[in-house]
């Protein structure tokens, strides 16, 4: 006799099972190892009965030589239930004539499942932890571009096995804005998001066609620069965030600039002394198709290099 497993995700809705869970819930007496199992109230509804036991993995697995029971899963966010089903596999095995065991899925986790965890983290720590509790949008200020530049550096070493931890980090920066924000939440920014890029993507989600990247790039900024017009903004410089670093400060504006069709005359001898030749070399660097940015960064890792090396003779 088989031994059914059913399996369902806790990041779908309960009671949102596929046909063969619910088929194999009627296939014999369904046993669980949890009073609070979320499925509980759906299945009672449904007119099936469940036996809240004990979990005991060799007692499971001597029933189901007999006849065919249904195990209904505990599957929580950190996997609790595995070891348990692995100690069920070993006493099945262990037994004369052990049983069949069948693993049924009820339900799947969706692409991304994974961030609702993330979301019901931060709202327990939100709660009961007394750091997370008081921080404001403003003290979490340094850990945001702490954690941006952290992305940064693993990418610019070609440290991928890093970038995945370091891109944790910084996802749970904006999950901790949304948590902590009052009048949105995340579902507002996901929505918000997801919503701008339909509509900048027009040849993806809509009926315009385009034949090149360059063509996506035009598309693209004439959509920001509708919607810039649609919030009042009368310059193409309002929303340049000036707090960011003076290279990629100086590297936005020029861009902006050239794509409203400034006079490249305006960028000519700006500021004074120092000032005006680092200006010059952003502009320099943009008309080779170069980051200033990014190639001062580079020019200053390589240098750090070479001070190491100097440290270590």
């Amino acid at each position: 006799m088989p031994l059914i497993v059913v399996t369902s995700s806790p990041r779908v809705a309960p009671g949102l099972l596929s046909h063969q869970a619910w088929q194999a819930l009627g296939s014999g007496p369904v046993l669980t190892g949890s009073a609070a199992h979320p499925q509980l109230p759906y299945l009672a509804e449904a007119g099936i009965e469940v036996e809240v036991v004990t979990p005991d993995a060799a007692s499971l697995a001597r029933r189901a030589v007999g006849e065919t029971v249904v195990w209904l899963a505990e599957v929580t966010s950190d996997g609790t239930d595995e070891d348990f089903m692995r100690a069920v596999g070993h006493a099945a095995i262990a037994l004369d004539e052990p049983p069949l065991i069948e693993v049924v899925p009820g339900s799947y986790d969706l692409p991304g499942a994974r961030v609702l965890d993330l979301v019901a983290v931060m709202d327990r720590l939100r709660t009961e932890c007394p750091w997370d509790r008081k921080q404001t949008h403003e003290t979490l200020v340094p850990y945001l571009l702490e954690e941006a530049y952290e992305v940064l550096e693993t990418i610019e070493q070609g440290d991928y096995p890093a970038l995945r931890e370091e891109l944790g980090d910084l996802l749970l920066q904006v999950v901790f804005h949304a948590r902590v924000a009052t009048g949105f939440d995340m579902d507002d920014v996901a929505a918000g998001i997801v919503e701008k890029l339909v509509r900048r993507h027009p040849h993806v989600f809509g009926s315009v066609q385009v034949e090149s990247a360059d063509e996506v790039n035009a598309n693209w900024n004439a959509i920001k620069a509708a919607e810039r017009a649609a919030k009042g903004e009368q310059s193409a410089l309002d929303g340049v965030p000036l707090g960011q670093p003076a290279l990629s400060l100086a590297a936005q504006l020029l861009r902006r600039a050239e794509r409203a069709g400034a006079p490249e005359s305006l960028a000519s001898a700006v500021g004074q002394g120092v000032a005006r030749e680092l200006f010059d070399l952003v502009k320099r660097a943009a008309e080779a198709g170069l980051d200033a940015e990014a190639e001062l960064r580079a020019a200053a890792r390589a240098y750090r290099d070479r001070v190491r090396a100097w440290e270590s003779r």
